[in-house]
């Protein structure tokens, strides 16, 4: 049986949120399940070895170019990208009108979607939760899993002198935007407090964005300078191994968090300017929010509020 399942919201975080779903359908129909996700999502670097996705479709298609997917003429490409694949089923996690007419000309027998025309307002892990249960009698509450090759992981254990007698821990120091990223001063703070108390090694994950390259260097040219390896120059795919070595992952809603925690690392999340579900929504999620709030949206602007001292004791009680 060949199962395509479509995933179009953008970036890393959504792609990974969506997994247990996909992993779920993977079970109930005995079959690794083919993705249809964008290009940003850069599925291809984190899931080429998880044995519940079979092909990696990339969409190919954003508001601010003209792309092989966008427009009329993209979906017509589109349609000939899938077609060729002659799948049975095809699963679409949104209410798009235009994914749905794609679906019936791709020649797809058996097409299950959210209700068309209702994209407002769609609740990240509700509504398909909703959507599985309706249509597949599915209950859903696993958390995201990544899975990668052990020998992967050995080689990253000897490339980076990683210990067991440290605490090595991921710093997910980037993100997405400027109201996502915690100062420089807040992570050298947490830096110095667990380093008083614990051999560490810190790795710091991030882009190459100027802004981030500040952060990154600010880091880099302290006194702990000698505790910390960059990762900045390195892919998704190299980083990989490196977090799944880690014992603990302290990083802004980026990337980092979700590949970390879906690589079952404890991660403790960052939450200044994002919606909270996309910092708790595993069980080896650990929100911190910034000081003062009762919860985080957008527009919460908190980066400043979130207290080391609050990171450390979450650390300590972490590790106990």
């Amino acid at each position: 049986m060949k199962i395509l399942a479509v995933q179009n919201r953008m970036g890393v975080g959504d792609t990974v949120i969506f997994l247990p779903f996909i992993k779920a359908l993977s079970k109930k129909f005995n079959s690794p399940i083919s993705i249809l996700v964008k290009k940003n999502s850069k599925a291809d670097q984190y899931l080429y070895h998880t044995n519940y996705i079979d092909k990696i479709l990339l969409l190919e298609r954003d508001e601010k170019t003209n792309n092989r997917h966008g427009g009329l003429l993209g979906s017509f490409n589109l349609i000939k990208d899938i077609r060729k694949y002659n799948f049975n089923k095809i699963i679409i996690f949104n209410s798009s009108f235009r994914f749905n007419l794609i679906a019936k000309f791709s020649g797809i027998s058996e097409i299950y979607q959210y209700p068309l025309f209702q994209k407002s307002k769609q609740h990240i892990t509700g509504v398909p939760r909703k959507f599985i249960k309706d249509k597949f009698d599915l209950v859903v509450n696993e958390d995201p899993e990544v899975q990668i090759d052990d020998i992967s992981i050995s080689k990253s254990i000897e490339r980076f002198q990683i210990s067991k007698n440290e605490i090595n821990i991921l710093l997910g120091i980037g993100g997405s935007g400027p109201t996502k990223r915690i100062p420089s001063n807040t992570f050298l703070s947490v830096i110095e407090k667990i380093s008083k108390v614990k051999k560490c090694k810190f790795f710091l994950a991030t882009g190459n964005d100027s802004e981030e390259r500040v952060i990154l260097n600010e880091i880099l040219q302290s006194k702990f300078k000698n505790l910390c390896v960059p990762l900045n120059n390195f892919s998704i795919k190299e980083t990989l191994p490196i977090i799944k070595n880690c014992n603990l992952s302290i990083c802004n809603d980026s990337s980092f968090s979700h590949l970390s925690a879906a690589l079952g690392i404890k991660t403790i999340t960052l939450m200044a300017d994002t919606p909270l579900i996309y910092g708790n929504y595993s069980s080896k999620m650990f929100p911190i929010i910034p000081e003062g709030e009762e919860t985080v949206t957008h527009n919460t602007l908190g980066k400043e509020k979130i207290s080391a001292q609050k990171i450390f004791n979450k650390i300590i009680e972490i590790n106990n």
